[in-house]
């Protein structure tokens, strides 16, 4: 059996090399009994990996059972793992064969894995070191053949550190790792999986197929897609039910897309502790990137007050400064800037920026008033620029600022944007 034909029977979909070689290790690994982690984000089907690798093994015609962990309150985890004897806990009215007994010769799916207490993670490592187990308010060790084949979207490294998980388990489920991409990785198959859902719906609904023009495909391509294949599902049903005409626009597919994001400025972004949403990260980008362009701008006016101007200079100290800006906007081919020996005339005043001979009496001193850098006011800056181009309209507004218009509304309330 080969890739294209496990795609076939499991309804994969989808010609990305990373997912290929998934499903490569999958088929590898499906003649051992070796334990395998799947890690990946939510909603890359990582459930897919282990039905690939019980039904193409040896135990196939024996049990195959997924176990959701996150899902199992903690009080009842081990009892549902490993069982019961009757009176072990209150409503423990008779014995219970916990999953481990009832797989035995099988599979079990743990998912979620990362979720479980680290009390049931301590009879689990038992469980995949010696195969024994012992059932909730009982003494008696029992034996099981189980392959366990666990899954997780979290970091483990990081759960690790932080106490959350037994390093000995990690090492012990982490035989074979199988890292399923998320669905940002694979825009090759962005279409596919849109085409295929919309032609299920359409069927499932009694309703024409809907289909995306060339504008709304690379739309659809170039979403992040932070939910990932359940993600691009939902939203495809979404533009099925709703949506009267069958031939969607970038426009309409773009309703359907919170926080869509039209720029690709780098952003730090840790689901754990950041609590703006990404939109305002961007935005704040874009108030730096313009603060460093002007500063630049002003470097290059500089020097070319310097070049045009033939300012001589007495400091050497001043030129190792001037040298400094000089550097930062020079082409290769051009020199830095060369001390005179002879005291030259003052220059006559331009508008331009000007080099000014502090020794020299002829100029008075001037206050200057500094630029306000103040994050907050730049925003507001740039918003009102934004909407004063697009005379009001707020949507080309918000795509020319690279934020949502849910962000942009928000924005003119805050700072009371007329």
């Amino acid at each position: 059996m080969n890739i294209q034909q496990i795609k076939q029977r499991f309804e994969i979909i989808g010609n990305s090399p990373l997912l290929d070689h998934a499903i490569s290790t999958s088929m590898q690994v499906a003649t051992t009994d070796l334990s395998v982690l799947i890690t990946g984000e939510s909603g890359t089907g990582k459930e897919n990996i282990p039905k690939i690798i019980h039904q193409i093994s040896h135990r196939k015609h024996s049990k195959y059972i997924a176990v959701n962990c996150g899902a199992i309150p903690e009080g009842t985890i081990d009892s549902e793992l490993f069982g019961h004897e009757k009176g072990a806990f209150t409503g423990a009215h008779s014995t219970r064969s916990g999953y481990f007994e009832v797989a035995d010769g099988g599979t079990i799916f743990l998912d979620e894995v990362a979720e479980l207490p680290v009390q049931t993670q301590v009879r689990l490592l038992r469980v995949l070191e010696t195969g024994e187990f012992i059932k909730v308010g009982s003494s008696k060790v029992q034996k099981t053949n189980v392959r366990i084949i666990a899954a997780t979207n979290v970091n483990i490294t990081n759960a690790i550190d932080k106490g959350k998980f037994r390093e000995d388990l990690f090492y012990r489920l982490n035989t074979v790792p199988i890292q399923l991409p998320p669905l940002r990785e694979r825009r090759e198959d962005i279409h596919l999986l849109f085409r295929k859902f919309a032609a299920d719906f359409a069927e499932k609904y009694r309703m024409p197929t809907v289909r995306l023009e060339e504008d709304a495909q690379n739309t659809l391509r170039n979403y992040r897609w932070p939910g990932n294949i359940r993600q691009l599902k939902n939203v495809t049903e979404q533009i099925s039910v709703i949506e009267k005409e069958r031939l969607i626009n970038s426009d309409k597919l773009l309703n359907y897309l919170p926080n869509f994001q039209r720029t690709n400025l780098p952003t730090i972004y840790d689901n754990q502790t950041s609590g703006d949403s990404p939109s305002d990260r961007e935005l704040l980008y874009k108030v730096l990137f313009d603060m460093r362009k002007e500063i630049t701008d002003l470097k290059k006016l500089v020097v070319e007050g310097i070049k045009a101007d033939g300012i001589n200079l007495q400091s050497e100290e001043n030129v190792q400064i001037l040298n400094r800006i000089y550097s930062d906007v020079q082409s290769e081919s051009e020199a830095p800037i060369q001390i005179r020996d002879n005291v030259g005339s003052v220059p006559k005043p331009i508008e331009r920026p000007q080099i000014i001979n502090p020794n020299d009496d002829t100029y008075n001193i001037h206050e200057e008033i500094e630029e306000s850098l103040s994050i907050e006011e730049k925003e507001k800056e740039l918003i009102s620029k934004a909407l004063s181009k697009y005379k009001g309209r707020r949507k080309q507004a918000a795509n020319e600022l690279g934020i949502s218009e849910r962000t942009l509304y928000r924005k003119i309330k805050e700072y009371d944007l007329k």
